[in-house]
């Protein structure tokens, strides 16, 4: 069972993804702080607070932090813009293996298909009644 784990996390496929998953976390660390400390801020100017996150509607005793909400929206949205900008790049860079053609046909193949042909044609014209 060791040798079989020591295979599959040796793979390549298992890394990158671990890869991904790391700078992924970090990333969006990055993002959040970005929100918090930059956008936020920036977005409280023109609305008359300084934090989103603690904007809430308060219904009797419950209460809906629209804010915290509003970071997670704008999160993800500069999360899902970058990742676009990144996969178009690597669509770029990728090089797209030509469509596979079939070969063309040599000679002979023309020429017995050709005759085939001629040969049909002068049946259908031979069997036509309305010569």
């Amino acid at each position: 069972m060791l040798k079989e784990f020591k295979a599959f996390i040796s793979r390549g496929n298992v890394i990158d993804l671990a890869v991904g998953v790391i700078i992924g976390g970090a990333f969006t660390a990055i993002v959040t702080s970005l929100t918090t400390n930059l956008i936020n801020p920036f977005i409280g100017i023109f609305l008359g607070k300084i934090d989103l996150s603690n904007l809430a509607l308060k219904v009797g005793d419950a209460t809906f932090k629209y804010g915290a909400f509003l970071n997670s929206v704008i999160n993800f949205l500069i999360i899902a813009f970058v990742v676009f900008i990144l996969i178009k790049m690597i669509n770029k860079f990728v090089t797209k293996e030509p469509a596979k053609s079939e070969p063309a046909p040599d000679n002979k193949e023309v020429l017995l298909t050709e005759i085939r042909d001629l040969l049909q044609q002068s049946e259908k014209q031979n069997d036509n009644p309305l010569k």
